[in-house]
C-alpha cells in the first residue's frame, strides 16, 4: 500500500485518529475506486527482491499491511516465515488487523509498503519503530521519496536516522492490470528506509533499479517455461 501526503513522527497518542478506510466503507462502486479509498497500492515484485538483495533478515516477518500478499509472497519465496495482517480483507492473510491498535509485535522484524494520506504512513513507522525495541528487529518501510525531504519531517529523521535507505527506480504501485496508471502515479518514486536497534549516526544511502530485478524475474519465467515445454 502507498500513498502521499504522509507526516513522519505523529505522536502516538494522535494515532487514533489516523485510520485506513475499511473496504467495506471506501468509497465507490468500480473495484477500483475501493481499493484506491482503502489505500491498496499493490507493491511491485521487483521492489521486494531489490530490498532482500541487499537486507538480511533473521526470524520471522511482520506484513501489517499485507493487501493481496505482494510482498509477503515474495518473502515467503526468500524462505521467510511472514505474519500477514490488513484491515481489509483482501482474501489473504488475517483480516480485521488495525496495526495501530496492536501492543504486542507478531514477528521479529516488520516490513511492509504502509498506507498513505492523513498521517498513516507516519504513524505506521512510529507504531513499528515501537514494536520493534522489544524484538531487536528491524523495520522496513517502501516510502515516497519526497518525503526525505519534507520541513515537517527533518525533525524526525535527524532524531531518528535509518540505518540504511534504498532510492528504488521505476516501480508503480498501481491496483489496475487492465488499464495504465494515471501520468502522476509514474512519477511517483520511492525510497526503502530501513532501521535497525543498533544504529546511530547518519544514514547509508545507495541506489537500486527496478530494471535488473524485473529481468530476473523474466529471465527465471522463461527457464520454467522452456523446462516445462
Amino acid at each position: 500500500m502507498t500513498g502521499s501526503g504522509i507526516i513522519i513522527g505523529a505522536h502516538p497518542a494522535d494515532m487514533s485518529r489516523h485510520r485506513a478506510v475499511p473496504l467495506g466503507l471506501a468509497r465507490g462502486t468500480r473495484a477500483i475506486d475501493r481499493h484506491v479509498s482503502a489505500n491498496f497500492y499493490p507493491t511491485p515484485r521487483e521492489a521486494t527482491l531489490a530490498l532482500l538483495s541487499v537486507e538480511s533478515f533473521e526470524g520471522s516477518i511482520w506484513e501489517p499491511a499485507c493487501g493481496k500478499g505482494h510482498i509477503a509472497e515474495v518473502l515467503k519465496a526468500g524462505g521467510h516465515s511472514v505474519v500477514s495482517t490488513d484491515l481489509n480483507d483482501w482474501s489473504y492473510g488475517i483480516r480485521g488487523v488495525d496495526f495501530l491498535c496492536e501492543s504486542k509485535p507478531r514477528a521479529r522484524h516488520i516490513v511492509t509498503n504502509p498506507p498513505y494520506g492523513s498521517g498513516l504512513a507516519d504513524a505506521f513507522v512510529t507504531k513499528a519503530l515501537s514494536l520493534m525495541r522489544g524484538t531487536q528487529g528491524k523495520v522496513a518501510m517502501l516510502l515516497n521519496l519526497a518525503s526525505l525531504s519534507h520541513a515537517e519531517r527533518t525533525s524526525f529523521w535527524k532524531a531518528r536516522p535509518p540505518a540504511r535507505l534504498y532510492a528504488m527506480d521505476d516501480i508503480v504501485c498501481w491496483p489496475d492490470p487492465t488499464r495504465p496508471p494515471p501520468r502522476h502515479f509514474t512519477q511517483q518514486r520511492y525510497v526503502w528506509a530501513v532501521w535497525t536497534q543498533d544504529h546511530k549516526g547518519p544514514s547509508a544511502f545507495w541506489w537500486l533499479s527496478a530494471a535488473d530485478f524485473r529481468n530476473r524475474l523474466s529471465s527465471r519465467n522463461n527457464n520454467n517455461q522452456r523446462r516445462t515445454s
